[in-house]
């Protein structure tokens, strides 16, 4: 049996113009778990998606780990949904950033109204009713994510360890897979996942089992302040 460990990638730019850019912050939480992974198992094979923020998540990972200098194979199955198209279907005055900007600028609360705002803009891309309006439905994007995790399980019969550089939502919905869940709670999930949380499948020929969901343990046993959602 093999396990595969699916890494949300570490704090990308909040707020920026460029969010795909790991902060500092981000790159920091990305080398901590490096060096926490090389206490518990040797990797014998890397995946990751192929936007900025998870190539550098695993080139931190890689300064923090050491060990063996195996490539990392990319596959854009592990990329996250177009969040920017998401959001602007939802509120189209925000196709300018700064636009968007000055009006959450306006709020009591700032990171919180946007946060209203991006959730409601997921539903409603979720729910279905505006399909034709995406390059990409959510319905496509599950499918999309699901089988970029069967093509690294079907090449990988001989690997014990593989890590996946990804996102919150490629993670949610193949547990959605796994455990049954409907949208609303695989949603729920997305929520709570933290940046270079952990989540730990098991795999063989004809199984596919959840181990561990989102641990952050290497976050919260290191010095500072480290643990972040977005």
């Amino acid at each position: 049996m093999g396990a595969i460990y699916l890494v949300r990638h570490g704090q990308a730019s909040f707020g920026k113009a460029d969010y795909d850019k790991l902060s500092d912050k981000g790159c920091r939480q990305s080398e901590i778990l490096g060096q926490h992974f090389k206490q518990l198992v040797e990797p014998d094979r890397y995946y990751s998606g192929n936007l900025l923020r998870h190539e550098q998540t695993a080139n931190y990972f890689m300064s923090g780990f050491g060990g063996r200098d195996l490539a990392t194979v990319t596959h854009s199955g592990f990329n996250e949904f177009n969040h920017v198209e998401v959001l602007v279907k939802y509120r189209p005055e925000w196709q300018e950033f700064n636009v968007m900007a000055a009006d959450i600028a306006k709020e009591v609360v700032p990171r919180k109204a946007f946060q209203q705002a991006f959730s409601d803009a997921v539903t409603r891309w979720v729910s279905g009713h505006h399909d034709v309006e995406y390059q990409e439905t959510w319905m496509q994007f599950k499918a999309r994510c699901t089988a970029a995790l069967s093509d690294v399980i079907s090449q990988s019969s001989d690997a014990k360890n593989i890590v996946i550089f990804t996102s919150g939502g490629p993670i949610s919905v193949m547990i959605q897979q796994i455990l049954k869940l409907d949208d609303r709670e695989t949603l729920s999930v997305n929520q709570v996942l933290v940046n270079t949380g952990v989540t730990k499948l098991l795999f063989s020929d004809d199984r596919l089992n959840l181990s561990y969901l989102n641990n952050y343990s290497h976050l919260e046993i290191a010095n500072g302040d480290w643990v972040t959602y977005r």
